[in-house]
């Protein structure tokens, strides 16, 4: 089994190709370049140096949301074209999940930490055994408040990642009563690795679309839309 990991949700830049056991390629880029100027040149420099036909990967898998809109309608869109192009399925792996998976097998209970703007994070909590890995609480956009009082009250130690770490870590300090740790930083961000990997046990299970199908998955409303929204409950209150 072959598949094609994309990750364009965050910051970071990845592309990946796995096989098997196998992870073949990675490129990934955490700089300050749009997305949309550095994925397919990416994924025609691992193709190359791999030797890579396309036509002979069996699934696309795409971080899916939450995420940056913009990252993520990149991500979702070169899926979609790619899937299209070449009549292969999706597999819509959510972000949370996928940047929890770098740190498979990890002891301690693991937390990614998306920023998410004006105190709030994309988050999740996820517990490994050996390679499995079980969700402690599904992704969501919720207040920093919020998860770091979820793992309080659940008592255990917990590792961060993620680009919300360092807009978080003062936070943390200052709040949490567990143990904690922050991972390295060749582990700490988006890697499309984890997302082909994972994907690749999505896939297995039967955990596919079709591109005409795929969507990102937001959580919450664009910065944009939620002014709007803002605008239009004051009219409606005059």
């Amino acid at each position: 089994m072959k598949i094609l990991g994309l990750d364009s949700s965050g910051l970071v830049a990845s592309v990946a190709i796995a096989e098997d056991e196998d992870l073949c390629g990675e490129y990934t880029v955490n700089y300050k370049k749009t997305h949309s100027q550095t994925l397919l040149p990416m994924l025609d420099e691992v193709a190359r140096m791999i030797d890579l036909e396309l036509s002979t990967i069996d699934a696309i898998a795409v971080a899916g949301g939450p995420g940056s809109f913009t990252g993520l309608r990149i991500g979702s869109a070169t899926a979609k074209g790619l899937g299209l192009a070449l009549e292969k399925p999706i597999i819509n792996v959510p972000t949370v999940d996928a940047l929890a998976y770098n740190l498979v097998g990890h002891r301690d209970v693991v937390c990614p930490l998306m920023d998410a703007r004006r105190n709030q994070t994309y988050t999740g909590l996820y517990r490994f055994c050996a390679n499995e890995m079980e969700v402690l609480r599904k992704q969501c956009a919720v207040g920093i408040d919020e998860i770091t009082a979820d793992i309080n009250n659940r008592g255990e130690a917990v590792v961060f990642l993620g680009d919300g770490v360092p807009v978080f870590r003062e936070y943390i300090g200052e709040h949490l009563t567990v143990p904690y740790s922050f991972a390295p930083a060749h582990l700490n961000k988006q890697r499309a690795g984890a997302v082909a990997v994972l994907g690749m046990k999505y896939f297995a299970w039967g955990r596919v679309e079709t591109a005409e199908e795929h969507a990102p998955e937001y959580l919450r409303l664009s910065q944009a839309e939620r002014e709007r929204r803002e605008k239009e409950e004051v009219h409606s209150g005059i």
